[in-house]
């Protein structure tokens, strides 16, 4: 097993200490350095050549998003930022994963009377999986991979035309989504509906940003919100999304903090894609991106029993290939392809 050094950066000695604790809680990572600040990172990153740094967003001096992109510019290497639970800090850290930062955790569910060991699990497993892939983004969260040849796509067989989109998402998500989602035009009457794994508080600012840079209108799903074509629809962290029909038999969501299956997750991509399948049919299709763990495998077999398409990122562009690769694995995957073709594919089937 290799060893992974962290460089853990944060102005206060306090949580340099608690949050190298947790993290040599698991023999894989060794501490090869804190730094008190953005420059002191800046320097540390550049002479210690970490394997994953470890961020505070919020530094004096030098803060974390600048630290961040200087970083990214002179000694590349997955960061994951760490974050307080305001207004500011849930802004701060949706900037952070559009420089770059290939995840976030919020402190207090890692440290403190709030601290959840099942987070600190999952803390641990994502910087491993992080540490596995090695990979970093680029060009401000956009990943360069290879563009599809749409000379490849053999337009002999008939693409049968389907009218519904979910996108479903984890590690890495956030600037995936920014390469796929403000390239949908103006004009296009689908709906489409995103599941992004993030802690609660976090999905209603997401929205918003995507909101000022997509042709799209981008909103947070509320309880009883009508389906609407032409909109973009951020399920709410901390809830599961579901779909049912009114008196009217129109499709609305349900929001609720119920969940018909066992999951970590809320939202869960399973249980958004087990209640689309049988409502939507052959008319659906499911996007699953980078992202770690089994979130997407039961619903992409509803999709599939259910004669939707299902297209899933490729191993070469995800941060971590983990949602994709159960579910390509598992035969479900009528597609895969790296994240550059992701927009051309789902568009080449509305």
């Amino acid at each position: 097993m290799k060893q992974c050094g962290v460089l853990v950066v944060d102005d206060s000695s306090f949580m340099r200490r608690c949050i190298s604790l947790i993290i040599e809680k698991d023999p894989q990572f060794f501490i090869i350095g804190i730094a008190r600040n953005g420059i002191d990172a800046i320097e540390k990153a550049q002479r210690l050549k970490p394997d994953i740094i470890t961020m505070d967003v919020e530094m004096p001096e030098l803060n974390g998003i600048d630290a961040l992109k200087e970083i990214m510019k002179s000694s590349p290497v997955p960061v994951v930022m760490l974050s307080n639970h305001t207004e500011q800090g849930a802004q701060l850290a949706l900037e952070a994963l559009e420089k770059g930062a290939v995840d976030f955790f919020l402190k207090k569910s890692l440290i403190g009377e709030e601290a959840n060991e099942e987070v600190i699990g999952e803390f641990l497993d994502r910087l491993r999986a992080i540490a596995a892939s090695g990979k970093v983004q680029t060009n401000n969260g956009i990943l360069e991979t290879k563009k599809l040849d749409l000379q490849e796509i053999d337009k002999s067989n008939p693409v049968k035309k389907r009218n519904f989109v979910i996108i479903g998402c984890s590690t890495g998500g956030p600037s995936a989504l920014q390469s796929i989602l403000p390239r949908f035009p103006r004009d296009l009457e689908v709906p489409i509906v995103v599941l992004q794994h993030m802690p609660p508080g976090f999905t209603k600012p997401l929205a918003e940003r995507f909101d000022t840079i997509c042709n799209l209108k981008v909103k947070e799903i509320e309880d009883g919100d009508f389906l609407e074509v032409g909109n973009i629809y951020i399920a709410p962290s901390g809830f599961q999304t579901y779909f049912e029909h009114d008196k009217e038999n129109k499709i609305i969501f349900k929001v609720k903090d119920y969940s018909p299956i066992e999951t970590l997750y809320k939202p869960s991509i399973n249980v958004t894609l087990n209640s689309a399948a049988p409502l939507f049919g052959n008319r659906l299709i499911s996007v699953i991106l980078t992202g770690m763990g089994n979130d997407g495998l039961i619903g992409c077999q509803s999709v599939k029993e259910n004669n939707g398409y299902v297209i899933v990122e490729a191993e070469e562009s995800c941060i971590v290939y983990g949602m994709p690769k159960v579910v390509f694995e598992a035969g479900l995957a009528d597609v895969q392809v790296p994240l550059s073709s992701i927009y051309e594919q789902i568009m080449l089937h509305l």
